[in-house]
């Protein structure tokens, strides 16, 4: 299986670090972009840093490179996730705007009908944002906020994250291992 993951400039790396982490143990070819705007959050947040997310992926692409591989819908993906998907990339996805190379593979990925996800992060939600959702969701994207249960009775930000990971693997039809479901012992 082969996923485009995007990293967009949204607070919350240790999503994207805790999502590419569980597609390296799954052996997941991996096509990582990180938009500009995520480098300058990565820096300022003090968590993950590039080089973290680098080391787990199959081929990193300048978010610059719109002849990318992975800009085109010949190229075969099984989909594309973008994590933590920030409101400007949202905002671009939903209304076609394809000027960098993350939110032209998002467009592709749309194109060609292939599962999209959009890990959101933000809180509160203006109305513009949900505008944007709704547009992005009709267009055939899944959304999905960074927002972890409780019923698994975690006990870690790991066992955190892991539930949101979890949720995501899910949307592509990829276990993350050791996830406790609703209703499961």
């Amino acid at each position: 299986m082969r996923l485009v993951v995007g990293v967009s400039g949204g607070s919350g790396m240790p999503y994207a670090l805790s999502i590419l982490r569980a597609l390296s143990s799954l052996d997941v070819e991996t096509h990582l972009v990180v938009s500009s705007g995520a480098k300058r959050v990565m820096s300022m947040e003090g968590g993950p840093q590039l080089s973290d997310l680098t080391e787990l992926v199959h081929t990193v692409h300048d978010d610059r490179d719109l002849g990318a591989s992975i800009a085109s819908g010949s190229y075969r993906t099984a989909g594309m996730l973008v994590v933590p998907c920030s409101a400007g990339t949202l905002a671009k996805i939903a209304h076609g705007f394809a000027d960098n190379l993350l939110s032209r593979a998002a467009h592709v990925t749309l194109k060609e009908r292939r599962p999209l996800v959009l890990v959101t992060r933000e809180d509160p939600l203006p109305r513009p944002m949900l505008q944007n959702m709704l547009l992005a969701h009709d267009a055939g994207a899944s959304l999905m906020s960074a927002s972890p249960g409780f019923y698994h009775a975690p006990k870690t930000v790991d066992e955190l994250l892991h539930f949101v990971t979890a949720r995501v693997l899910d949307q592509f039809g990829l276990e993350a291992g050791d996830f406790k479901r609703w209703g499961e012992a």
